[in-house]
């Protein structure tokens, strides 16, 4: 349950986002301040950083709790299945909410994928995911991640996959005209499963 106090302050969160989200994919990064996003958000500068460091978290927030989502979904997977299988349905779930939410998820990937401060960002939380990642494969397949090196390269291989489809789907056109990323995910992973399940 949560409290009144809660559910206020995960609103004015989500109305800053939203209003960081909109400003930034409309005239970039660089052009727009804290000022204006608390403005359009309807409160004060000092309201801001009680949520948010910087214009940056604003926008990389998000990304916080994917890893954590990616690593539940890595663990909630059938025990015998393929590690091919399992790391394929565990970077899926963030794609498959991009494809479904393209017209706002497209202009955040893009922002933060042409942004160097923001990429910068997303590539620290991807080095968390594949150490999470990591250890959860290896949890899995009975393996030490200390000695054995298959754990941590199936999971950077399923991130790389994961990066590479971002890149190309933030290439594409619109969002009606962009492709599907979550086909694109099934594509790369039909190159990788030999390689995983082999070595496994």
């Amino acid at each position: 349950m949560t409290t009144l106090a809660q559910r206020k302050r995960q609103l004015v969160a989500t109305e800053l986002t939203e209003a960081a989200l909109q400003l930034l994919a409309l005239r970039g990064f660089d052009a727009v301040t804290v000022d204006e996003i608390a403005t359009t958000a309807g409160v004060s500068k000092r309201t801001f950083f009680r949520y948010f460091a910087s214009k940056e978290d604003v926008v990389v927030q998000f990304l916080v709790g994917m890893g954590a989502d990616m690593r539940a979904g890595l663990a909630a997977r059938p025990a015998g299945e393929r590690p091919s299988e399992a790391l394929l349905h565990t970077v899926s779930v963030p794609l498959a909410a991009c494809g479904e939410h393209a017209e706002r998820a497209l202009p955040v990937v893009r922002l933060i994928l042409r942004t160097p401060a923001l990429l910068a960002r997303f590539l620290e939380h991807q080095a968390r995911w594949r150490e999470e990642l990591t250890e959860e494969l290896a949890a899995r397949l009975g393996r030490d991640p200390g000695t054995d090196l298959y754990p941590r390269l199936a999971a950077g291989m399923a991130l790389a996959a994961f990066d590479a489809v971002l890149h190309r789907w933030s290439e594409g056109g619109d969002a009606e005209a962009s492709e599907d990323p979550a086909a694109l995910i099934e594509e790369a992973f039909a190159v990788l499963a030999p390689s995983l399940d082999v070595i496994a």
